[in-house]
C-alpha cells in the first residue's frame, strides 16, 4: 500500500520561502513520477508541479514558474517544493501525489495515490 506523508506547511509573510517535503514507501519511486497539487475552500484541486520518475522533466503551474522548484532523491523515496517569493494567493492545502507510470501529469486524475496534505499559509 503506497503512504505519501507531506511535511513543512507553515505560516509565512509575503515574500518568505518554504520547502514542503513528501515521504513516499510502498512504491518504487524510479517508476512513479510525482507531483504536488493544492486546494483552496471552494475550489477544485490545482496542480502545481510534477516530475517524472528519472527527475529529469518537470511542469510548473504557470503562475510558480521561476518561484517554485520540485525535486525528488529516489534513494531517499523523498520529493521536495522548494516555494520561494510566497504570496497570500499561495494559501493552500498542499498535497503529494504518485502515479504509476514514470512520466509526469499535470491532471489530478492521473494519480492514484494522495497524501493527506499540508497547510501553507501566507500572510500579507
Amino acid at each position: 500500500q503506497v503512504q505519501l506523508v507531506e511535511s513543512g506547511g507553515g505560516l509565512v509573510q509575503a515574500g518568505d520561502s518554504l520547502r514542503l517535503s513528501c515521504a513516499a514507501s510502498g512504491l518504487t519511486a524510479s517508476r512513479s513520477a510525482m507531483a504536488w497539487f493544492r486546494r483552496t475552500p471552494g475550489k477544485e484541486r490545482e496542480f502545481v508541479a510534477s516530475v517524472s520518475s528519472s527527475g529529469t522533466i518537470t511542469y510548473y503551474l504557470e503562475s510558480v514558474k521561476g518561484r517554485f522548484t520540485i525535486s525528488r532523491d529516489n534513494a531517499k523515496s523523498t520529493v521536495n517544493l522548494q516555494m520561494n517569493s510566497l504570496t497570500p494567493e499561495d494559501t493552500a492545502v498542499y498535497y503529494c501525489a504518485a502515479r504509476s507510470s514514470s512520466e509526469p501529469s499535470k491532471s489530478r486524475y492521473g494519480y492514484n495515490s494522495w497524501g493527506q496534505g499540508t497547510q501553507v499559509t501566507v500572510s500579507s
